[in-house]
């Protein structure tokens, strides 16, 4: 099939989020929005995205076109003077004809008062209503945009499940709107919108069962997006095999783990991939040295590479592990705390750190370096250069976290011939596989307990085979010829659209 030939047969996909590369990103979730469309696009579907469109967004340099002047999204206003719509517009952006780099075609809600006021994307008080205008304002296009209208819509995160919500209740008779099929892709369950039910008491519970209201009623604020993305929508995924399992227990379900049971027939986890364009060693602008696996050698001029950058001392027979990370409770960094020091005077490896976050992990991180300047380093701040210096410099990456519904990072670094040491959960159990010497298989190594002594263990695994060469060697070509190449992934996307589909036909019909 050429490049661009759509096909014939549905699914027609909407991807909805609040954030995606190249436009707007804040993190992973905008990544994805990038990468998963351009992948679906690329076996010949179409495919289509809708953010907002934030005031830091370039319209020139994107050349949006108004799609749609004067969208009058509803309110459902209760009280004298409160307006009954909010009128926006609606800006478009082509996607170049035979570009396979550019992202999918995308539209954007343009809203003064909401969206192109703010520096932000996240963060804001009204946040809750900024989210509904984006799912009210996505639903209200379809209804009088003639020219194209999709078959499936993936509504991404929290952010959007009001879409989900409002699609199977307030639309549910529209008869062009419908039979669209409703996809929930939970990125990170844990982050539910600041309104969500641990800080709720039991009089203001949102069973979901009633209509959203007003965008003005402090109510709203009550609701939780999340819990009505996983009630109303046809077919709900996370972003990793294991992460789906995980949610359906107490200790990852965030309180939201009877709900997720009750639909359990209808949730799947389909792993998150990378950009094997953008993320390869062999090819990629930012290294000293660029390699492959047959050629691991010239790893070492990036080593030596990432020492200088971060004032360490060269050394290539060093162990040098590496971090990349938001730092937060998350992440798991918390292990570090009581273990860390005596590793560092036992083994004597270098660890490198590059991540923001909570100032707590930060602080621990700057004092580490201080007392260890010859083995530790950090830049505590946002780099978009040193991430592919870290993957091809360090001879290990850590990640040990408390959850990972998915997980880029391993990933990145297997493709880079970076060994992940990493703790036995969602994204990161379907990744990595623990380096056993007995069949000599793996392609890292792994700890299951959250735990600082089974973190310890691990880094010590790790120390003890990098000091033996051929073993190591061995380790990272598996780990690079490891395939998660989004491709892989959309076609699992595509069997999960056709089934929404399905599943939405089948109930219209009852």
């Amino acid at each position: 099939m050429p490049f661009f030939a759509v096909k014939k047969s549905f699914p027609k996909i909407l991807f909805v989020a609040s954030e995606a590369a190249p436009f707007v990103k804040a993190g992973g979730l905008g990544e994805v929005m990038f990468s998963l469309p351009r992948a679906l696009r690329e076996l010949g579907y179409d495919v289509r995205m809708m953010i907002p469109r934030y005031a830091s967004l370039d319209q020139e340099k994107y050349k949006l076109r108004m799609a749609y002047e004067g969208l009058k999204v509803p309110t459902d206003a209760e009280e004298e003077g409160q307006p009954r719509h909010l009128i926006c517009n609606v800006k478009k952006f082509e996607s170049p004809s035979g570009d396979h780099r550019a992202p999918v075609t995308a539209y954007f809600l343009e809203n003064e008062e909401y969206y192109e006021k703010r520096a932000n994307i996240y963060g804001y008080g009204d946040d809750a209503v900024r989210w509904a205008l984006l799912s009210r304002g996505v639903l209200e296009f379809l209804r009088v945009n003639k020219d194209w209208r999709p078959d499936v819509i993936v509504a991404s995160d929290w952010q959007t499940g009001f879409l989900v919500s409002y699609l199977h209740q307030n639309y549910k008779d529209d008869p062009k709107l419908n039979s669209i099929a409703t996809v929930f892709s939970i990125h990170n369950l844990h982050y539910q919108g600041m309104f969500d039910h641990r800080f709720i008491t039991e009089m203001d519970f949102d069973d979901g069962h009633s209509l959203m209201p007003s965008l003005f009623n402090p109510r709203l604020l009550k609701i939780n997006a999340m819990r009505r993305g996983i009630k109303y929508a046809d077919i709900i995924n996370t972003v990793s095999s294991n992460y789906s399992k995980e949610i359906m227990t107490a200790d990852y379900g965030e309180l939201l783990d009877d709900l997720l049971r009750e639909r359990r027939s209808r949730i799947y986890g389909v792993l998150n991939g990378i950009d094997y364009k953008t993320m390869n060693p062999e090819t990629d602008p930012h290294l000293v040295k660029n390699y492959n696996v047959k050629n691991l050698e010239k790893r070492l001029a990036n080593k030596t590479e990432l020492q200088e950058r971060f004032n360490l001392p060269v050394k290539n027979d060093v162990f040098v592990v590496g971090v990349i990370s938001r730092l937060d409770e998350q992440k798991g960094f918390d292990l570090l705390f009581p273990v860390i020091e005596p590793l560092l005077k036992q083994l004597g490896f270098q660890l490198v750190i590059l991540g923001s976050g909570d100032g707590r992990y930060m602080s621990f991180f700057q004092k580490l370096g201080e007392s260890f300047p010859e083995q530790v380093a950090s830049h505590l701040i946002f780099d978009e250069v040193l991430p592919h210096l870290i993957l091809s410099g360090a001879d290990a990456v850590l990640i040990p976290s408390r959850f990972e519904p998915a997980g880029l990072v391993q990933m990145e670094a297997m493709r880079y011939g970076a060994v992940p040491i990493v703790r036995k959960t969602g994204g990161l159990a379907d990744t990595v596989e623990d380096y056993n010497p007995r069949s000599n298989s793996g392609t890292g190594f792994v700890f299951k307990e959250f735990d600082s002594l089974a973190m310890a263990t691990a880094i010590t695994r790790a120390f003890e085979n990098y000091r033996h060469r051929l073993t190591w060697q061995g380790i990272e070509k598996r780990a690079m010829e490891k395939d998660f190449s989004w491709e892989k992934s959309a076609q699992k996307y595509l069997d999960l659209f056709f089934r929404a589909v399905d599943l939405r036909r089948k109930e219209l019909e009852r």
